[in-house]
């Protein structure tokens, strides 16, 4: 198997356009967070840090293109919680954001020295804790960030989707987005200073035990929420804080849940992203996500979807076959995947001949 160093070599040549687009294949059917015993977890980072190393030990041996990831699974109360904002902690769910704050203490989130806060402490804490363990094959990386919108929305609360709709709410709206930008890049920031990683590049694993390096993207975005609002008020309102909140990062990795057609065209279209994840990718037709992103070098990673009755074998042919026909770059987390190690080195390779 590869180490550290030479997998991020081959994800290095992935990105400017040789060899085969990457297969990160799970070496179990884990669950995609731990969170038995949660609350205990969540408050002490020293255990959350040997739960999620547990997870990531199994990597560095297994058959895939993924490189061993941990990160503090703090959940998308994140940044809220950093903010001021109450969250709600139970056993066998992720972290869940309290009410909505009002504007006084929105506009005081500029104040926020955001290293101080309690949350990011847990952070540091964890962050601290791998460094000083011996698991120099696995990479820490940044938490659940979330996005500018999702912030937004998650502080001020369902008001935000009728206030977009109305020209004299504009001016807020436009605060309200820059204060969340503002927020998102310095938990950003210091994030990355905390787990080591350069500006300007990044291994982000996506919630999971593997991850891609990105030699050109240093910040990851999720934008849920805008799934529900229309183009017009995403090229208006999302998109120029996406690219500005990018900049200082020298790109962007992007996720967002639901079907929204029209937003995934115009994050192809952006110069600042690097790499779309789609949390529902079965929701679209899998050739024209593939030629869409194809059609600007974006990188497709994360999940595509399986048919009815299809094998392991006959998924890794349709979708290598695809990939290479419609000249799409794709770094695939697969959905599904054979049980043994024999049989994941089989997929890997197949993976990458129809991908050459």
């Amino acid at each position: 198997m590869m180490n550290k160093a030479e997998k991020i070599e081959m994800h290095r040549a992935f990105w400017e356009g040789r060899g085969p687009s990457l297969i990160l294949i799970p070496t179990g059917q884990l669950p995609r967070y731990d969170t038995a015993d949660y609350r205990r977890l969540f408050e002490h980072p020293e255990k959350m840090w040997e739960s999620e190393i547990a997870r990531a030990r199994p990597v560095p041996d297994w058959p895939t293109d993924g490189i061993p990831t941990v990160r503090p699974n703090l959940g998308v109360t994140f940044v809220p919680a950093i903010a001021g904002q109450d969250y709600e902690i139970r056993d066998g769910h992720m972290p869940w954001p309290g009410k909505p704050i009002n504007f006084k203490r929105i506009r005081a989130v500029r104040g926020v020295d955001v290293t101080r806060q309690p949350m990011m402490k847990l952070a540091e804490r964890f962050y601290r804790v791998h460094a000083e363990s011996d698991e120099g094959e696995t990479v820490p990386y940044q938490p659940d960030t979330q996005g500018i919108f999702d912030v937004a929305h998650l502080l001020y609360g369902e008001e935000i989707f009728y206030d977009i709709m109305y020209p004299e709410k504009a001016a807020w709206i436009d605060e309200l987005l820059d204060i969340s930008r503002e927020l998102v890049t310095a938990v950003t920031w210091h994030s990355k200073k905390l787990a080591g990683e350069r500006d300007h590049e990044m291994v982000h694993g996506h919630s999971t035990q593997q991850g891609l390096y990105f030699p050109n993207a240093g910040i990851r975005i999720a934008e849920d929420a805008v799934t529900l609002i229309p183009p017009a008020c995403i090229d208006r309102f999302v998109m120029p804080r996406i690219e500005e909140a990018a900049r200082p990062f020298g790109g962007v990795f992007m996720h967002f849940c639901g079907r929204h057609e029209p937003f995934f065209e115009r994050l192809c279209r952006c110069e600042a992203v690097r790499a779309i994840d789609l949390g529902d990718p079965e929701m679209y037709d899998i050739r024209w996500l593939l030629e869409t992103a194809a059609a600007t070098g974006t990188v497709i990673y994360g999940w595509l979807g399986a048919e009815a009755g299809e094998g392991w074998r006959e998924y890794t042919q349709r979708l290598g076959g695809l990939v290479k026909e419609t000249g799409a770059r794709c770094a695939l987390r697969p959905r599904i995947w054979p049980k043994s190690r024999d049989d994941c080195a089989e997929m890997r390779q197949m993976w990458h001949d129809e991908t050459s």
